[in-house]
């Protein structure tokens, strides 16, 4: 079976909107557009998500965003080799256009992206990585299909802005699988499902 992971870029405060530049996402007065790029150098250790076979979902907003951006990045620059992984992966997309989806080897997830995820989860074929996509991401997170999270966590407060995790958010239980700190204080962690939330009280020890 197929895993769903969300690959994610977030800063301290859970603010996951316009990590890559100030025009990403300015929707709700965002101001603060690009705050990763203190720390560019850090966005090698996602590599590993990247370095073996994946297919990419994402929502429609990303989708634009990566479409304009990838395919123009040369094969030589610093992130070459992520945008072959992302122009060759194949892109299934939360659309209600399907028929302007030009990046290539692209797919419309349909009227009911969860559903479509599903069934892709039980067919054959690499993990997907979801990256972004804060309204798809919401929908995942609250049918509960995402398997493992993959965070990196800036060392930024942001105050405001499209969140990791909204009021939607089933109660879950996590195992962390693994945590790096990077020089420049990205915390990059790796968090797997585990079961349904546990619970006691300090009276019990």
């Amino acid at each position: 079976m197929r895993k769903l992971i969300a690959a994610v870029m977030t800063s301290l405060d859970g603010v996951i909107q316009a990590p890559g530049g100030p025009d990403e996402d300015r929707s709700g007065g965002f101001a603060h557009g690009g705050w990763v790029w203190p720390h560019a150098g850090d966005g090698e250790v996602m590599g590993g998500v990247f370095s073996r076979p994946f297919d990419l979902v994402l929502g429609r907003r990303t989708y634009d965003i990566f479409a304009s951006y990838w395919p123009q990045v040369p094969r030589d620059a610093p992130h070459g080799h992520i945008a072959d992984a992302f122009n060759n992966a194949t892109k299934h997309v939360a659309t209600h256009h399907p028929d302007t989806l030009a990046w290539r080897n692209s797919r419309a997830l349909g009227t009911d992206p969860v559903a479509a995820l599903r069934d892709l989860k039980r067919g054959e074929g690499p993990d997907l990585v979801t990256q972004g996509s804060s309204d798809l991401l919401h929908q995942l997170l609250a049918a509960e299909v995402v398997d493992e999270l993959r965070l990196l966590v800036y060392p930024v407060l942001l105050g405001h802005g499209k969140r990791l995790f909204d009021a939607g958010t089933r109660a879950s239980a996590l195992r962390l699988a693994s945590s790096v700190t990077t020089p420049a204080g990205v915390l990059v962690t790796h968090y797997l499902r585990d079961g349904e939330v546990r619970t006691g009280t300090f009276a019990e020890h």
